[in-house]
């Protein structure tokens, strides 16, 4: 029996994915987490705090990358480093290169698009579960081009940004609005504004229109 968590900030698909796994012969749901705070208590990760409610430990974590309040990248690598024997599997809205990676760097086994087919899932949990590292075909040979070099001679402007951060940026210079880039990187606003406020204490500069001029002398702002 594979016991499996399930880490997703959005209620309809964490149900919905808890009820399809549960489905599975020889899989079973033993926990669910909302958030990185509820993941990390879930897990065991907060020093002093409950075991989980179910006293199992999961064998497979489902984990999504943007939690609201936290990275699901951070949990994954606290939890790889606290049991280097953990199997996670990423589920995300994010097809990009750069999530991938930095995914599979903190330990991630494998990494599926939530478009994925139930047969997918279950086929990705399996193999999780076995050891094997797994990665959704939409994203198998982009992420492998990346991996050996592909990109390795590409300048990456504001290298004091993270990932993320860039990326927030980058739709800023283009024009978009904090709602308008939650929705697009499916973030809470919350988040978007503390991305925004770590930028431009990056960049050093006043506000987000001094941020807009600085990313377009650096090529950004061509996204839409």
């Amino acid at each position: 029996m594979i016991r499996v968590a399930v880490v997703d900030d959005h209620p309809v698909f964490r149900l919905g994915m808890a009820a399809l796994l549960d489905s599975f012969d020889g899989v079973r749901v033993v926990g669910q987490a909302a958030s990185a705070a509820e993941a990390r208590a879930l897990l065991g990760l907060d020093p002093g705090g409950d075991p989980p409610e179910t006293g199992e430990s999961a064998d497979v974590v489902l984990m999504d990358l943007d939690l609201g309040d936290g990275s699901g990248v951070d949990v994954t690598r606290d939890l790889v480093r606290a049991r280097p024997a953990a199997r996670v599997l990423v589920v995300t809205m994010h097809e990009d290169d750069d999530a991938v990676v930095a995914a599979v760097r903190a330990g991630a086994r494998g990494f599926l698009v939530k478009s994925a087919s139930p047969a997918e899932v279950e086929r990705a949990v399996h193999a999780v579960a076995d050891g094997a590292m797994i990665l959704s075909p939409s994203v198998a040979d982009r992420a492998m081009a990346y991996v050996v070099g592909g990109r390795a001679a590409a300048r990456v402007p504001f290298p004091q940004l993270t990932d993320r951060e860039r990326e927030v940026l980058d739709l800023v210079a283009a024009g978009l609005d904090n709602a308008s880039i939650s929705r697009r990187l499916v973030l809470s606003p919350k988040t978007v504004r503390n991305h925004i406020a770590n930028v431009l204490t990056k960049l050093a500069v006043r506000d987000r229109s001094a941020a807009i001029v600085r990313a377009r002398e650096e090529g950004l702002g061509t996204a839409r």
